[in-house]
C-alpha cells in the first residue's frame, strides 16, 4: 500500500509520523495533504533506513542535489564523496543522474549508502544501455522502458524523472516554432529525436499505465519531468512549455487516481517577472501537486555564478509556492560538477529555499533568523556557529581574521561596533560625554 493510498484510508503511517515531528505540524494534517496529493511522501519499501521527506503544501521548501557520473567523466569514489558532502551541507534529497560505468551497480551503491530519498532517470539508463550494445536511441521501445523502470524500482528509488509529457504534436508544433535552445532537457532531446524518426506518440505516454504499475509496487513518487522546459529566457513562457504542462496535469491526474504520488517537473529559465505566474498556473493546472523546480534561472549571463542565478529565482519561486527546488552550481552549463562545486550548489539553494519558506510563514522559519539575531547581538560566535546555513563557512571566515585587541568584536569594526556602542548608550548606567 503506497503513502497516498494509506493516507486515503485514512491511515497515519510512522513515516507519516516522522516527517510531521521534523515539520512541528500535526501527522494528521500531514495525511490529508498527501491523500489531497499537494504532499507527497517518496519513500521506496525498498529503501531501507531512508528518513522521511515530505515535499509540498504547508512544509518546508525541500533541496535537491544532483550528482552522477558522465560518459567522460566517470568515477565512482567521487560520486560517494558528492552524495556525502550533499548530506552534510543539508540537501534533503539527491537524484543520481549517472551517464557513464556500470549504471545499475552505481545506483545501488549510491541507494546503499544514501539515509534520504534518492531519485533517478531511467531514460538516461534506457539510453546509454543502448549506445553500448551498438544500437541508437531511435530503438527505444516499451519493453526496454518498462524493464529499465522496473530496475530502478526494484533497487530502491524513491522517485523517478518520468519524460511522458513530450507528445507527438509538441513536437510537431516545435518544428514550426522559433526557440533559440529547442531542447535543453537530456530525456527531452532523446524522446523528440525518437518521435521525429518513428512518427509516433512518445512510448513513455503510451506505457504510463504499465509505469503507474511498477510505481503501486513499490511505492515510487513520479516527478513528471518537463523535457520541453524553456532553456533561456527568450523561450520562456512559450506554448511548448504550457502545452507539456496541460499533458502533466493530465498524466497527474491518472497516477494519482490510481494511487501513485506525484510531483511535477518546471523550468528552467524563467525572467523574474513571469516567476510568480509559473508558480500559480502550474499549481492551477496540476491542482496544487508539488512542483519541483530547477532554479529557476532569472538570467543567462552568469556562467560560473548559476548557483546565484538559481537561488535569486529560487527564493522568488518558492516564496510564491514551489515546493522543492534543484540546486544548480557554480559550473553548470560548463562541466560536471566538483565535489565543491556539489557543496557549494547546497548552500546556495538552501539559502534560497530558507528565504521562501520565511515569506511563506513556514513553522519554524523565522525564528531561526531571531535566534541568529540574538547570538549577533551577544557576539555569541560560537552560536552564530551553530546557526549559519554553513557553520564550517561562517567559522573559517570569523576565524581567520582575528581582532588584535577586543576578542569581542570583529575586524570589520572593531572598537566601533554599532551594537557595542549602542548596548553601551542604551545601558542604565550610562554617561554622557562632557562637552
Amino acid at each position: 500500500m503506497t503513502q497516498l493510498i494509506s493516507a486515503r484510508n485514512g491511515i497515519i503511517t510512522p513515516q507519516m509520523q516522522a516527517s510531521a515531528a521534523a515539520e512541528n505540524i500535526d501527522a494528521e494534517t500531514l495525511r490529508k495533504r498527501i491523500a489531497e496529493g499537494v504532499a507527497v511522501l517518496p519513500m521506496n519499501i525498498k529503501h531501507e533506513n531512508c528518513r522521511a521527506t515530505g515535499i509540498g503544501f504547508g512544509l518546508k521548501t525541500k533541496v535537491n542535489a544532483n550528482i552522477g557520473t558522465s560518459r567522460e567523466h566517470c568515477f565512482l569514489e567521487e560520486e560517494i564523496k558528492k552524495l556525502e558532502v550533499s548530506i552534510e551541507a543539508g540537501a534533503d534529497t539527491v537524484m543520481d543522474l549517472s551517464t557513464g560505468g556500470n549504471l545499475d551497480e552505481i545506483r545501488k551503491i549510491l541507494i546503499s549508502r544514501c539515509p534520504i530519498p534518492l531519485g533517478s532517470v531511467p531514460i538516461y539508463q534506457c539510453v546509454v544501455d543502448l549506445m553500448n550494445e551498438g544500437k541508437s536511441a531511435a530503438e527505444l521501445d516499451e519493453a526496454r522502458i518498462i524493464d529499465t523502470v522496473h530496475r530502478h524500482a526494484e533497487s530502491g528509488v524513491d522517485f523517478i524523472t518520468i519524460h511522458s509529457g513530450v507528445t507527438k504534436r509538441a513536437v510537431q508544433k516545435m518544428a514550426r516554432k522559433t526557440r533559440i535552445m529547442d531542447v535543453v532537457s537530456r530525456g527531452g532531446s532523446f524522446l523528440v529525436s525518437w518521435i521525429r524518426a518513428h512518427g509516433k506518440e512518445n512510448p513513455f505516454y503510451t506505457c504510463y499505465d504499465k509505469l503507474i504499475e511498477i510505481a503501486l509496487e513499490y511505492d515510487v513518487t513520479f516527478s513528471l519531468g518537463d523535457g520541453l522546459r524553456p532553456g533561456c529566457l527568450h523561450d520562456a513562457s512559450d506554448d511548448l512549455q504550457f502545452d507539456e504542462l496541460l499533458v502533466l496535469g493530465e498524466l497527474r491526474d491518472r497516477a494519482v487516481e490510481a494511487g501513485v504520488q506525484v510531483m511535477i517537473e518546471g523550468p528552467g529559465h524563467v525572467p523574474l517577472a513571469d516567476v510568480q505566474s509559473n508558480i500559480a498556473l502550474q499549481k492551477t493546472i496540476c491542482k496544487g501537486a508539488p512542483f519541483y523546480v530547477l532554479g529557476p534561472l532569472v538570467t543567462d549571463v552568469a556562467p560560473g555564478y548559476d548557483h546565484i542565478a538559481g537561488a535569486i529565482g529560487g527564493a522568488i519561486a518558492a516564496a510564491y509556492g514551489a515546493d522543492f527546488l534543484c540546486f544548480l552550481t557554480p559550473s553548470e552549463h560548463l562541466r560536471l560538477p566538483t565535489v565543491e562545486d556539489t557543496r557549494e550548489g547546497v548552500i546556495a539553494t538552501r539559502l534560497a529555499a530558507h528565504a521562501g519558506d520565511i515569506a511563506k510563514g513556514i513553522a519554524g522559519a523565522r525564528q531561526w533568523d531571531d535566534e541568529m539575531s540574538r547570538a549577533r547581538r551577544n557576539r555569541d560566535w560560537e552560536k552564530m556557529y551553530q546557526l549559519a546555513l554553513d557553520p564550517k563557512r561562517a567559522k573559517q571566515y570569523h576565524t581567520s581574521a582575528p581582532p588584535a585587541g577586543d576578542k569581542d568584536v570583529c575586524t570589520m569594526c572593531g572598537d566601533l561596533c554599532s551594537i557595542k556602542q549602542a548596548e553601551k548608550a542604551l545601558s542604565k548606567t550610562f554617561e554622557a560625554p562632557t562637552l
